[in-house]
């Protein structure tokens, strides 16, 4: 009988639950929101199967008997929609795929509607979908393994993704070797409290004013290392988490502060695996192949057996993929091999405090925030970036520090600016800022003449809110009483290409995660020129949305909105406003494309 005295003895895998002939074997939550076997000792009759499928106890079969060295490929699906859509690089797309054409059944982690996680199994495609991405948190397994082996035993086909632990439950709940099976597990980190991840998702809505309708592990819209969740809520709006943000992410990875216990001891290490084929980020690939280095996510694939063999040369077709040694993806993926650290601290107190405390401020507390520099590094480091951007240039070092302040350009506040800058500020002008903003930058080419122009007339006011790199030969123009607002890069990079134009008669206003190519003209005037047309006005405002991408030579007109997320093609001129993820294109510019995602 089922008897867990000690927790790091129980990985949750719900094997135990599924194998029980009379249903003694219960689930409940403990106090940091881990499921756990409990037994009816009235109903249950002594048979030990619970004990004898439990794969913690039980070594799994198929762990003996595959490849002890795996084929190991670096690998992406042939389509970069699936690679947008995925965690890494589509893998586990490509292997569904192939069941379900051969009408097979397909099981994973889905989330729920109040966004916990279960395991699902199906033979619907439309429910790939679903099944994508990793999870980062505990899932619900009751009944699964039960399903699955139905499944199996009318003889269809079936393949099973899941963490190594749920994998060697399933297997030894099956208690043999099913030819109609193929088995993929996840390289795992480690499993998070789906108690701690529900606190997480409360503080999301409370910080941004509304309920969460849906979220993405690992979005692309800012690469694939940035570890960015994507929440979309009720009123339309998007937020997304980074690495450089996410206090989920600080608390799990940089902390370790609330994976299951059985994690900081796992089991299920090393190699040989026990699924027929392992699949997981293929981190650190770029420093060994240039093929694979477009932040867009590459996959890692380890052929464990000789049916994972069989079966992965029927996804060879659908793939771009690149043998490589076995020690480059252990190199990068650590998690192969190692368990990860247990947090140091009093984790009875961390979860006392996740009930009555806000999330950030209980991550803060407990050893999730990051290690700030000292204002004496950090001071340091922003006078080497003024170095090297003002070359020392006699010129370019006056107006950097006359604009700015040397106090502010310690506390990474203020504008850099380039040798050959001309720079005319009215001295009512009101300049404002909370990041480094550098004017006319040349990097690639130091000892170019192009230069850039900025101008700030009378009571005219100059914002910028975040870090923004403007490159040479560049000119912004801030009229009298009018307002330029740019809100720099916020989790990707905001930055103008060569040859930006802005015209700022009334105000402009710049959102964060922008991009410019080349040649781009903002202007919200028309100067003093008026034409006899109703409700014509000489100027109007002018928002550039969130992570919207401005493509070379193209012209933002007076009074225009454009979407968060969306696109502008390049020689475009925009006389209207552009809805959030679309692509207009044209002169004047239509709409050509919905539901438009991009990456940075």
């Amino acid at each position: 009988m089922i008897n867990i005295t000690d927790k790091v003895k129980c990985a949750g895998c719900n094997a135990c639950g599924d194998i029980c002939p009379v249903q003694a074997i219960s689930f409940s939550a403990d106090n940091e929101g881990f499921l756990y076997p409990h037994v009816d000792e009235n109903k249950c009759t002594g048979c030990g199967l619970c004990e004898k499928i439990c794969p913690c106890l039980n070594e799994c079969g198929t762990k003996s008997s595959n490849n002890a060295s795996p084929d190991c490929y670096a690998a992406e699906h042939k389509s970069v929609e699936v690679v947008f859509s995925s965690t890494s690089g589509g893998l586990f797309s490509a292997l569904a795929d192939i069941t379900y054409n051969e009408k097979g059944f397909v099981g994973g982690a889905v989330h729920n509607e109040d966004f916990s996680v279960s395991n699902f199994i199906s033979n619907d495609k439309n429910d790939l979908k679903r099944l994508r991405r990793s999870k980062d948190l505990q899932s619900n397994a009751e009944g699964f393994y039960k399903k699955t082996k139905q499944i199996l035993d009318n003889g269809d086909r079936a393949l099973v993704c899941g963490l190594p632990c749920q994998i060697a439950g399933l297997l030894n709940y099956l208690q043999k070797d099913y030819e109609n099976l193929i088995t993929v597990d996840l390289i795992c980190a480690g499993v998070n409290s789906p108690k701690v991840w529900r606190r997480y998702l409360d503080y999301i809505e409370q910080i941004n004013g509304s309920k969460i309708i849906s979220t993405e592990n690992k979005s692309k819209e800012y690469g694939w290392k940035n570890l960015t969740q994507k929440f979309v809520f009720e009123n339309g709006e998007e937020y997304f988490d980074t690495y450089k943000t996410s206090w989920f992410i600080k608390g799990y990875i940089q902390s370790h502060l609330y994976c299951r216990p059985s994690c900081y001891e796992c089991k299920f290490k090393g190699f040989p695996r026990v699924a027929d084929i392992t699949i997981g980020d293929y981190w650190g690939i770029e420093k060994h192949s240039n093929a694979h280095n477009s932040d867009m996510g590459t996959s890692v694939v380890f052929v464990n057996s000789k049916k994972g063999q069989e079966y992965f040369e029927k996804v060879k077709k659908r793939i771009n993929f690149e043998a490589t040694p076995l020690e480059w993806a252990v190199e990068g993926n650590p998690a192969l091999v190692s368990s990860m650290t247990k947090y140091g601290g009093n984790r009875q107190e961390f979860f006392d405090d996740l009930e009555k405390m806000r999330f950030d401020e209980v991550v803060k507390k407990h050893g999730g925030e990051e290690k700030e520099k000292s204002s004496m590094r950090k001071a340091a480091g922003v006078m080497k970036r003024v170095i090297k951007i003002t070359g020392l240039n006699p010129a370019a070092l006056y107006q950097t520090l006359k604009l700015s302040g040397l106090k502010n350009l310690r506390n990474g506040k203020g504008i850099i600016c380039t040798r050959g800058c001309q720079i005319n500020v009215d001295r009512s002008a009101k300049l404002e800022f909370d990041g480094i903003f550098v004017f006319g930058q040349k990097d690639k080419f130091p000892r170019s003449r192009d230069e850039s122009k900025l101008y700030i007339g009378k009571n005219a006011t100059l914002k910028v809110l975040g870090d923004f790199v403007v490159d040479a030969g560049c000119e912004i123009n801030i009229f009298d009483d009018a307002e330029l607002i740019i809100h720099g890069g916020k989790n990707g990079f905001s930055d103008a290409n060569k040859g930006l134009t802005i015209i700022c008669g009334e105000k402009i206003e710049i959102m964060s995660d922008v991009g410019m190519g080349r040649d781009v003209t903002i202007r919200d005037t028309n100067g003093d020129h008026y034409i006899n047309t109703t409700g014509y006005r000489t100027s109007r405002p002018v928002v550039i949305g969130e992570k919207a991408w401005l493509c070379e030579d193209c012209t933002i007109m007076p009074g225009v909105k454009i979407g968060r997320s969306s696109v502008v093609a390049g020689c475009s001129l925009v006389t209207r406003s552009v809805p959030d993820h679309a692509m207009v294109m044209g002169n004047p510019a239509q709409v050509v494309q919905e539901n438009v995602i991009w990456k940075m």
